[in-house]
């Protein structure tokens, strides 16, 4: 037996129209994740601002918000750059009115062993996930402080910011660095009626996945790996993003909720092999990646 299935797509959790008026900025809001996050609060009334490095992203995540019925906009950005940030906020509040919540969702990582990381890699990755969360989150707490206005913050974490994991040195470091911003800037802000939060999800498939890391579809969700017995619902990640940037979550803030059906707990008596990484991915004592990862080419 597995955990129940949520309700359908589409059903409200929160009351209608409860982002009404609202404009609410997702990066990375074009695909995956991002997308069906947008798309819960696209159904509770709200506008929605995507943010994407890339067009096909940017004009499928308006496309979605619009079958919707929701008002969408699209605007291109890289977070890693601060100063395009400030332009981006001024354009969406143009098109859109002032943003009053902001979910940090653009993300980068790709499992790699860690002596075959690039330094340029490492800082990609933590320029992405932890800086462009930072930079995102300093525009948007400046406008609403400067407006008298509060607003909502939500960032995307990870379990493996609390616990490591092979392979992810460089993404796990930074979702560190995101967990604990998300606490220091909910402690800074609250004065300011400006809420902080964070959300680490674990299995959640979705098409947009490249078709050989999709396994599961919504008609196929067992999952012998996890406690829960099946992955989750894409729908069930924007629930709960509703929830902790709404009213009714005004007195959660600095949080980090975990979404895995206790995945990330399971601990036992009997664990299975521990495969190193380097068998994991193939590459024992591959010393030709170790000379390029550092750079060297003699």
């Amino acid at each position: 037996m597995a955990l129940r299935t949520p309700p359908a797509e589409g059903t409200a959790m929160l009351p209608a129209g409860t982002f009404a008026g609202q404009t609410v900025l997702v990066t990375g809001g074009g695909t995956g994740l991002g997308k069906g996050m947008a798309a819960e609060f696209a159904r509770l009334g709200a506008k929605l601002a995507i943010v994407s490095r890339k067009p096909e992203h940017l004009e499928a995540g308006v496309a979605a918000m619009r079958d919707i019925g929701a008002e969408a906009a699209a605007f291109a950005c890289d977070i890693r750059d601060a100063d395009r940030i400030t332009e981006v906020f001024d354009e969406i509040e143009e098109a859109l009115g002032p943003v009053s919540v902001l979910i940090n969702n653009a993300a980068g990582n790709f499992p790699v062993p860690a002596e075959q990381m690039s330094p340029n890699a490492w800082k990609t990755v933590v320029d992405i996930v932890l800086n462009g969360t930072f930079n995102c989150s300093h525009e948007f707490a400046v406008r609403r402080i400067a407006a008298g206005e509060g607003g909502a913050i939500l960032n995307i974490g990870a379990t493996y910011a609390w616990t490591g994991g092979p392979g992810t040195s460089h993404s796990a470091a930074a979702k560190a660095g995101v967990t604990n911003m998300t606490q220091s800037l909910a402690v800074e802000w609250a004065g300011d009626d400006i809420r902080v939060n964070c959300i680490a999800p674990g299995r959640f498939p979705h098409g947009d996945m490249p078709a050989h890391m999709l396994k599961h579809r919504e008609d196929e969700i067992a999952d012998n790996t996890n406690p829960g017995g099946r992955v989750g619902l894409v729908r069930e990640l924007g629930w709960a993003a509703t929830y902790l940037c709404s009213p009714f979550a005004a007195y959660v803030t600095g949080h980090t909720l975990v979404i895995d059906a206790a995945n990330w707990l399971r601990r036992s008596l009997v664990m299975p092999e521990f495969v190193p990484i380097r068998d994991q991915f193939g590459a024992n004592a591959d010393k030709a990646a170790i000379k390029k990862a550092r750079g060297d080419r003699s």
